[in-house]
This record gives C-alpha cells, structure tokens and sequence, in this order.
C-alpha cells in the first residue's frame, strides 16, 4: 500500500476505528488506546500524525519498543497489534492495527497504577461502566436470561415510551429500589436487545432500540 492509502485514512479524520498520535511518549497513556480497541470493535492508531491530520512523521525505533511495552506491560491480558511503516515524503508514519478481541475485556494500567477498563466512543476513550461489564458477563454465557415483567420493568418501559432516555440514578429514584437491583433490570433489557446504553464522556444513559418490540396491551403500558 503506497502513500495514498495513509492520506486517505488521515482524511477520515479520528473516530471510531482510528486514532492519531503525534508520538509515544507514555507507555501507560498508549495502552488506553490499544485496550479501548480491543473491547469495543478495533481500529488504527497512526503513530506521527498530529491531531489535525498533519504527517510528522516517527523520530526513532523508540516509537515501536513503546508501543510493544504499553501492550505487553500495560494491558491485560496482553494484546496482539500488527505494524505497518508507510513512508509519506521522507516521513514514516506507523500504522498499528489492534483487532476487536473476545477474550476481554482488557485492563489498562492507569498512572496511579490501577487496572482500569476502556471502550471506544467516537474519537474518545471512555472508561466502561459496572452495567456494561455485567452485560458483557451475560453475553459470554451459554445459559439464556429469563426476563420477568414486573412493576420494575414496566415502570422503566412506561418511562421510556414517554420519555426517550433514563439514567440510573433516575430510574433508582423512579422505582424506588436499590441500585444493583437496577442495574440488573437494565442489564436484561440490554442483553435481550430491548434498550441500549448511550455512554459518553460526562453522562451515560439507557434508551428504547428503534426496533425493540414492546406489546402495550401484554406489558399494560398503555
């Protein structure tokens, strides 16, 4: 692949399967990265490209040894990343390729030297919450999920159809039941494709899929 297909990729900007990195310098700050995209659907970091798209090319071998280390030491379990030079005008910009894995989830070692878990959103790194990991647990497992149709869930439906999103804490105060309890309703209706989560990087919140099948009458959500 010659120097159009990395200018085509920069033109993309940053998002959800690509990240730019004007270079390494933290070993711990990469391993975020390379975690996010193992637990979410994988991506591309170009290593010597600047946020705006400009190719400033990699100044040493330095580049790859912290890459390697971030994914190696930094990451659990580790995580397999291929590489890729692409010599742009003189400049080489490093192409590191980190697939979608399900062995995870990956723990980065943060700075105060806590495993912490990330998930891609966009062009962010967001760190993954208690409902998401249950729903993850759920999913691995073979055994199917039977779903109950109490006041519980059909006061977070009814609140649905008439509202389009929810957080936790609101519907915790809604119910009035504990937050576990909570967060396991939410679970369900995540694995059994009823709601989904929205995360982002100051709010995570639970709304309808678009073609969630609700019967009205059967749930008495009318």
């Amino acid at each position: 692949m010659g120097s159009s297909y990395i200018i085509k990729l920069i033109s993309k900007g940053e998002g959800q399967n690509l990240d730019f990195k004007f270079e390494i310098n933290d070993s711990k700050k990469i391993a975020r990265s390379l975690s996010a995209f193992a637990n979410t659907d994988g991506g591309k970091l170009l290593i010597g490209v600047k946020d705006n798209g400009v190719i400033t090319g990699v100044r040493s071998d330095e580049e790859y040894y912290m890459l390697d280390a971030a994914a190696k030491l930094y990451c659990k379990p580790e995580i397999k990343f291929t590489i890729k030079n692409h010599n742009i005008d003189g400049k080489t910009v490093v192409e590191a390729y980190i697939p979608k894995s399900g062995d995870g989830p990956y723990y980065s070692k943060n700075e105060e030297g806590k495993w912490m878990i990330y998930i891609r959103k966009d062009d962010q790194n967001l760190l993954a919450n208690s409902v998401l990991l249950k729903v993850w647990k759920k999913e691995k497992r073979k055994k199917g999920i039977y779903l109950k149709y109490t006041k519980k869930e059909k006061a977070l439906l009814h609140y649905l159809l008439k509202n389009k999103t929810i957080t936790l804490s609101k519907y915790v105060k809604l119910v009035g039941i504990p937050r576990k309890v909570a967060e396991n309703v939410i679970v369900n209706m995540i694995v059994l494709k009823i709601i989904e989560m929205i995360l982002t990087e100051k709010q995570v919140y639970y709304q309808l899929l678009p073609d969630a099948e609700i019967d009205n009458e059967q749930f008495n959500l009318k």
